[in-house]
This record gives C-alpha cells, structure tokens and sequence, in this order.
C-alpha cells in the first residue's frame, strides 16, 4: 500500500513537472519583454519606458513584484509625462547576476540602469510596499536628482507579515511541480491589470526562477525597513504618501480602481515640479 502510494504520488510530481517545464516554454515565446534589457555590470535589467516630458517618474514595485504590475499607473500617466517602470534583478525578464540577494544594491542598480539608459533625470520616484523602501533608498543616496517620492503602502507604517510572507518559500517549490499554475493561487491576483500585462504578469507568478527572488524579498521585508532609515531624506525632496489598504501578498494594483488614487497623487506631483 506504502509503494502504490508512493507511486502515485511520484506519478503526480512527475507530471507537474512536465506541466510547469512545457507551460514555461511556451510563455517566453509568447510574452516576449517589452521594454529593453540593459547591461548593469555582470547582468542585464528589464527598462519599459513610455510617454514624454520631465520629470520623469520611476516606479518600484512592491515585494515579488514586476513592470507589468504598474500597467493601469503608468498607462494612465503616459500622456502627462514620461514614466519608466522595471524589473528588480530576478524578477520579471531581469537577470539575476553572479551575486546574492543582497537589497542594498537595489537603488545602485536602479541608478546605473537608468544613467545606462540614458533616462535623465529630475525623477519623481513612486514605490509601493517594498518598492517605498527603495525608493526612498534612492532618493537618499542620490538627492540631486530626485524632486519628489510617492510612497505607497509604506511598510514603515505597517510591518506586520501577512500569512503570505510566513510562507512565501513554498512558492519556487509549488511552481517548480505546477501546483501553482494548476491552482492559479497567486496568479489569480493579476486577473484584474489591463490586456498587455495580465498575461505576462500571470506567468511571472507561476515561474520558480521569479518566486524564488519574490521569496527573498517577502522574507526580508520585515527588517529592510532599517535599511531606507539609514539614510537622510533631503528637505527639498517632496514626499507624498498613498495608502490602497491592500495587504494581501503578492502586492499590487490589480485594477484601474485601486490605481487611481496613485494616478492621481503622481499627476498632482508632476504638476507641483514642473511649476517650481
């Protein structure tokens, strides 16, 4: 009975193996990146830029998060002014690069992408979740070129885990034997963006290689915190914070309404800058 079960299940895995394998295949050369990929060092980062005009808007997603989960902002934004969205190293269609996570290293890159780019700035950088601790991380080490931050959903303000982030490592593993692609468990949270990025933002949420940086990143929210504290704040610098009350893991602006209220605090933030 033991051996028969035992089959069974090595039957099951197996399958979702060849499940997730075939399905992961057939999702790169159907969701193709559409910014471009730019070299930062020894790996390459995903850039997706839209619109045009100063300042320039730099989005940061949330914990796990992507480009393509900015779409209903940055749709929304490109006819005001440019607006850049990308993917964190491992996440999205963004390489990994030789060394580990390391969450310090996030506005360097970010910063070298953008100068390889050559998307000058000023910037007005928005983050959600996670992504307001980096952005402003960045704006603390590079204050010259930021005028203003819009934190969404600043974790400074609500550091408890959901029950999401307590199992966050499970996720590369469920992937990996197609349990999450059978279930659409996370990938159901994506339902609701807008044609061109639900598709890819679906896929990205069943791949191991993305959960298993989504992973380190939920797992590291709770004490990143200190890190966007360890710098200064420029007083020239506005900031501007959004709450969407989404506390659900993974993150994001799922449909035009929850987006709108961060639409409408960029806007007003863009306008402020250019009259000053």
């Amino acid at each position: 009975m033991t051996v028969a079960l035992a089959t069974v299940l090595l039957f099951f895995v197996l399958a979702g193996v060849t499940y997730q394998s075939v399905s992961n295949a057939i999702e790169r050369r159907r969701f193709p990146h559409p910014g471009n990929l730019v070299d930062v060092g020894d790996h390459q980062l995903h850039l997706y830029c839209v619109g045009e005009g100063r300042p320039i808007v730099v989005l940061e997603a949330p914990a796990g998060g992507m480009s393509m989960t900015w779409a209903w902002v940055q749709n929304a934004l490109m006819s005001t002014t440019r607006v850049c969205s990308y993917d964190r190293a491992g996440l999205g269609w963004s390489e990994t690069g030789d060394e580990d996570y390391d969450p310090a290293r996030v506005p360097d890159e970010l910063h070298s992408l953008l100068q390889q780019a050559e998307e000058r700035g000023p910037y007005v950088v928005a983050g959600q979740e996670l992504g307001a601790v980096f952005a402003e991380m960045f704006a603390a080490r590079y204050p010259r070129e930021v005028v203003a931050l819009v934190l969404v959903d600043d974790p400074a303000e609500s550091r408890v885990p959901s029950s999401s982030a307590r199992t966050s490592w499970t996720w590369p593993w469920l992937a990996r034997i197609g349990l999450l692609r059978a279930t659409r468990s996370l990938s159901k949270h994506a339902n609701g963006l807008p044609g061109s990025a639900r598709g890819p933002a679906q896929a990205f949420l069943n791949r191991p290689d993305h959960l298993t940086r989504a992973a380190q990143e939920v797992a590291t929210l709770g004490a990143i915190g200190s890190l966007a504290t360890a710098g200064r704040i420029d007083e020239g610098i506005a900031v501007t914070t959004v709450k969407t009350g989404d506390v659900n893991l993974p993150v994001m602006l799922g449909s035009n309404e929850e987006a709108g209220p961060v639409t409408r605090a960029l806007t007003s933030v863009v306008e402020r800058a250019r009259a000053r």
